[in-house]
């Protein structure tokens, strides 16, 4: 007797399809992505890098520039304020936010000297160390191995390529002084005056949008130059451009982060530091996940960053096949052949009895 079919349970597919549909949008497929190229993992190593370059970064930093920013107190004020817009919690300014570096020793930093030679080293172990794993991990995200460059010829583009990421931080901060007095100026043309809410929110907007500007181009320039991928123009900045939105967020939400550690009693002697950890494995994993969505639009549109890798995966695909495929044991191609060979005659015997009278 059969057993009858069960009828389906529409709840169960309207939720299988919906399931379904939802693993099928690109966000989805990004983060299933970036969680099996183990992507958290790596951002919380680049954080921890990140901590220490920052710190001999900005020793070096204002220790080569001390004689201009000596002498300049809106430079000072601009640097400053650019570097706390980038990193929420850095540099303690006196106005009771806190922070881990009190901006009067940092400016004291003077003339290139014996601690800057101390720090330019740990720069070029730190910073150098950061962008060497930046590389690897953007290149992970993309499932392709790490480049075949000459180890010193690759040394020397990172050095290049810090030194350009660290002028650009200059200039947004020239631009921010320069962007902060034109706009105090169109304002006061109008009869607003710069300390006005309607002024200090024109203020900000244009600093957030110079910082924008800065972040879509050290992003742009972090998957293509030094991860030294080949992208689509189109696909690096909007890559870019929505790695850049997401760091934006993590700026204004950074002061709630650092206040987060702080509020911890179990951490307090360490707060800054720790919302510091915080704030930079945030960072990172933005920066990840912007390189895992532009490589998931370029599968989508069957763009290959590097055919070659793609070849030679295959072709050791095809080796790892042959390698482990078994040979046909003698006794059983015989025996093949016999059944052959006796089909052969069952049906000559069947045509040749099929003929006679």
């Amino acid at each position: 007797m059969a057993v009858p079919e069960k009828a389906p349970n529409p709840l169960i597919e309207r939720i299988s399809a919906l399931v379904a549909w939802v693993l099928l949008l690109k966000p989805v497929r990004v983060f299933t992505r970036y969680g099996l190229v183990r992507g958290p993992i790596l951002a919380s190593g680049l954080a921890f890098q990140a901590l220490f370059a920052v710190f001999a970064a900005l020793w070096v930093a204002f220790s080569i520039a001390g004689l201009v920013v000596s002498r300049d107190p809106n430079l000072q004020d601009a640097i400053i304020a650019t570097l706390n817009n980038t990193i929420p919690g850095l540099i303690d300014t006196g106005d009771g936010g806190g922070g881990a570096i009190d901006a009067k020793t940092l400016l004291s930093a003077g003339i290139f000297g014996w601690t800057g030679a101390i720090a330019l080293v740990g720069l070029f172990v730190t910073a150098l160390g950061w962008l060497g794993s930046a590389r690897d991990a953007v290149r992970i995200m993309f499932e392709l191995p790490a480049p075949h460059t000459n180890f010193v010829l690759l040394k020397l583009r990172d050095l290049a390529i810090g030194l350009g990421l660290g002028v650009l931080l200059v200039i947004s901060s020239l631009l921010s002084v320069v962007g902060t007095g034109a706009t105090g100026y169109l304002l006061a043309l109008i009869g607003i005056h710069a300390s006005s809410t309607i002024g200090v929110v024109v203020g900000r907007i244009v600093t957030l949008a110079i910082m924008f500007a800065l972040d879509a181009v050290a992003l742009a320039t972090l998957y293509h130059l030094l991860a030294g991928i080949k992208i689509p123009t189109k696909r690096l900045w909007a890559g870019a451009l929505l790695g850049a939105v997401g760091l934006g967020a993590l700026k204004a939400l950074g002061s709630a982060l650092l206040g987060g550690a702080t509020n911890n009693p179990l951490i307090a002697s360490f707060a800054v530091l720790a919302g510091l950890l915080i704030f930079f494995n945030f960072v990172c994993q933005v920066i990840l996940i912007a390189a895992s969505w532009i490589h998931t639009g370029m599968l989508d549109a069957g763009i290959d960053p590097e055919p070659r890798v793609a070849q030679q995966r295959l072709a050791d695909a095809r080796e790892l096949v042959a390698a482990h495929a078994k040979p046909e044991p003698e006794s059983h191609r015989i025996a093949r052949q016999r059944a052959r060979c006796e089909r052969r005659a069952r049906r000559r015997a069947h045509k040749d009895d099929s003929g006679r009278p």
